[in-house]
């Protein structure tokens, strides 16, 4: 899976770009999603993904993941389709942006390393464009089961 992976704060040393580009292709495998496939992570402060969530969202405060799938439509939107016949052209899952400043926090939060907290994002990201979601119990229960899954046997346990 081709992943861009850009770090607006400068904040990630190269081995953990590294280790989230990994947890992400394991996590495609867990999920057997056919290649080619590509997306894009984007790690930022929370005041960039504050206006994310309130330009796209309406909710005017930071979160810790929003995630943008490509294959879903928002209300109003046509979906992007394409031709399956053009060779090798990658599925573009989408773009998932994360706060680091929340990611500190949260992993203070819970008593566990950043590095866990950062998978545990990028992981939760992932599962949402590629259609997961947690908006109600069942759904949640779904997601979030998956979610520990992948966690676990990648290893990043809590």
């Amino acid at each position: 899976m081709e992943i861009t992976l850009i770090d607006q704060t400068q904040a990630l040393t190269s081995q953990q770009i590294a280790a989230i580009e990994k947890l992400l292709n394991f996590s495609a495998g867990y999920l057997k999603l056919e290649e080619p496939l590509e997306m894009s992570v984007t790690f930022m402060d929370n005041q960039a993904i504050r206006e994310i969530n309130r330009d796209y969202r309406q909710k005017d405060a930071a979160t810790d993941v929003i995630s943008f799938a490509l294959e879903e439509t928002g209300e109003g939107e046509l979906p992007i389709l394409f031709d399956e016949e053009i060779p090798d052209f990658p599925r573009n899952l989408g773009d998932i942006m994360i706060s680091l400043e929340r990611t500190k926090e949260q992993a203070i939060e819970y008593g566990h390393s950043f590095e866990r907290e950062l998978g545990f994002l990028a992981v939760h990201g992932f599962l949402h464009i590629n259609g997961y979601d947690h908006m109600t119990a069942e759904d949640e229960k779904e997601m979030f089961t998956l979610q520990r899954e992948i966690l676990d046997a990648y290893g990043l346990k809590r």
